[in-house]
């Protein structure tokens, strides 16, 4: 499956620490089906970071809880 870089934005976490977020999409997604194309997040060094709704995000290897920076 390959992913395109589609977006990206910065989050912070409780200490004030600002992380860069780049968002991907599944470029093999057809959403001529009605499907919704699946996102993917990660940090610049290539962490993965889950999606937890809204604007809040969470480092999948540390458990780091992070909001995006409006």
């Amino acid at each position: 499956m390959a992913s395109v870089r589609v977006g990206q934005f910065h989050a912070r976490d409780a200490e004030g620490r600002i992380y860069p977020v780049h968002v991907f999409q599944d470029s093999t997604a057809d959403t001529a089906d009605g499907k919704e194309p699946v996102m993917t997040y990660r940090l610049a060094i290539g962490d993965r970071v889950t999606h937890l709704g809204g604007d809040d995000f969470e480092l999948a290897q540390s458990g780091i809880r992070m909001t995006r920076i409006p």
